[in-house]
């Protein structure tokens, strides 16, 4: 049988590789991610036996395709479950692969076409490492922090009667910082897992990007930082911009925060419209970030050359900006620090008035 009747557009933007054979065993389609995966054209194997083009062991290196005889067998199977396979011989020898085998039959059950699904065990590892480093990266920032409340709260229940007001209200302060930080942790992950789901919820509004950068400059004064240490410039008039304030104010507020913990000296924020929207530059004074490292910034777990925080800051900066069809960069700044430069649309009102 030839692959006549098959819609073979219908496989092509699946993610996961897709190998159809007919009913001998010959090849009638191969789409573009296992194109991918197997470093070949769909025009190389089509019309090739499958035992040949993707020549397959187990895990007790027998020949796969002989153990599960696809195009024998009993006619009441429909697919094989996944399983981690290695390619047995050629150019991508050892190559691990995760593979699904489905079977399609007609009214009498004879045999079709055998759909085979491929994955990239590769990429199931990076998902698997990303994890692990995710859950390693929350229990080592909230051990710190847990470890300082439990602390502090046992002692002023053990021996509150021995410390006098100022005593305890320091204490308290710091559980109180401490539960805050405990807080934004928990919200960094949340925006993670919205911003890889792609279930950002935007409640737009007309938003004054000056008012927004002075509040986080003005928070940062009030958490200890001296006055001087900040410059904000305003260049031109601003457009209106519609967007979420309170993502917006988490985004000036990373820049700034990453700014402040890896740069040195002074840090200036300016404000400029451009084309239909506008940019916000944040630059500091420090060491800058080497070019062959920029493409890292905005990656989960990047903390820059000092290593504090949680690494998620920037990651969640280009998610947001890029919810609200904006985008942002990294360069170096004119005095050698680093230089991030976001733009937002003016956007349009959520509704009609």
């Amino acid at each position: 049988m030839s692959g006549a009747g098959l819609d073979k557009t219908a496989y092509d933007d699946l993610p996961d590789g897709v190998l159809v054979t007919d009913a001998v065993g010959m090849v009638v389609l191969l789409n573009p991610a296992a194109e991918r995966i197997l470093s070949t054209s769909a025009d190389a194997v089509v019309g090739r036996d499958l035992r040949e083009v993707l020549p397959l062991a187990d895990e007790q290196h027998r020949d796969w395709w002989e153990c599960t005889d696809p195009y024998g067998g009993l006619p009441t199977r429909t697919r094989q479950p996944e399983r981690r396979l290695q390619v047995s011989r050629g150019p991508l020898l050892g190559r691990e692969l995760l593979v699904t085998a489905a079977y399609v039959r007609d009214d009498d059950r004879a045999l079709q076409r055998v759909v085979v699904s491929l994955r990239d065990n590769r990429a199931r590892e990076r998902t698997d490492r990303s994890r692990a480093d995710l859950v390693s990266t929350v229990a080592h920032e909230l051990r710190s922090p847990l470890t300082s409340v439990k602390g502090f709260t046992a002692t002023l229940l053990a021996k509150w009667d021995r410390f006098n007001d100022e005593q305890k209200q320091l204490m308290l302060q710091t559980v109180n910082a401490d539960a805050d930080r405990v807080t934004r942790l928990l919200t960094e992950l949340l925006d993670v897992s919205r911003i890889d789901a792609g279930r950002l919820e935007m409640r737009k509004q007309v938003v004054d990007l000056a008012v927004a950068v002075q509040k986080a400059v003005d928070g940062r004064i009030a958490g200890g930082d001296p006055e001087d240490r900040f410059v904000v410039n305003v260049t031109g008039e601003l457009p209106e911009i519609w967007a979420d304030p309170d993502k917006v104010d988490q985004v000036i507020g990373n820049l700034v925060e990453n700014a402040l913990r890896h740069g040195e000296g002074t840090v200036t924020v300016t404000l400029s419209p451009w084309q239909d929207g506008a940019e916000v530059v944040v630059e500091d004074q420090g060491v800058g970030i080497p070019p062959d490292t920029a493409a890292r910034v905005f990656t989960r777990f990047w903390r820059g050359n000092k290593g504090r925080g949680t690494g998620l800051g920037l990651y969640i900066v280009k998610g947001l900006v890029e919810a609200h069809g904006g985008s942002v960069e990294v360069g170096s700044a004119d005095g050698g620090g680093a230089r991030f430069r976001f733009v937002l649309p003016a956007g349009t009102p959520p509704y009609d008035s």
